[in-house]
């Protein structure tokens, strides 16, 4: 049974992570011809174009991704209730649905911001995917490196955001036990 809730979980978040990701691609108003962009756009346009037509945009946000977003989280969380307990109820999945969404969202930042650190250290030259992931988490950063005081060329902005990352995900933690 661990092994079925593992597939159905991890099928399911990278689904969630994906449209996260465009849903922050629109936000941070990203590159949409970078090839990175592209993968993102043509993976969850089947989805989010029916959601299009009935809730447009607002303020420059896709809240036809959001929805998606919640609704992906819905699915994987009654899947898995039905697969465990072989019962479903309303409430719990609705909970547990926008408690996922969050906890992915937090989940992607901290990997982008990652991956975005291990690629200025390694790559050499210009770097589509490390374009994209700068377009991102600059909006994030460039306020905490107005407030840290140089470092000679060392940037810890990136590791200051990455430990609110991780103080906000355990805050969550905290006030749903």
């Amino acid at each position: 049974m661990n092994a079925m809730q593992f597939l159905i979980s991890t099928l399911f978040d990278l689904f969630l992570m994906v449209v996260l990701l465009r849903f922050w691609l629109q936000w941070a108003k990203a590159d949409f011809y970078n090839p990175m962009s592209q993968f993102v756009v043509k993976a969850t346009s089947f989805a989010v174009k029916p959601l299009r037509k009935i809730i447009p945009g607002f303020g420059g946000l896709d809240l036809a991704s959001l929805l998606l977003a919640f609704i992906v989280a819905v699915a994987k969380i009654s899947t898995l209730m039905l697969v465990i307990y072989n019962a479903w109820a309303i409430q719990p999945v609705l909970i547990q649905s926008l408690i996922t969404v969050l906890k992915e969202g937090l989940n992607l930042v901290f990997w982008v911001l990652i991956i975005r650190a291990i690629l200025s250290w390694v790559s050499q030259g210009y770097n589509p995917i490390e374009a994209v992931f700068h377009q991102l988490t600059e909006p994030m950063l460039k306020p905490i490196r107005k407030i840290l005081p140089s470092m000679g060329g060392l940037d810890l902005s990136v590791l200051v955001l990455i430990i609110g990352i991780q103080f906000l995900q355990m805050l969550l933690m905290d006030f749903l036990v």
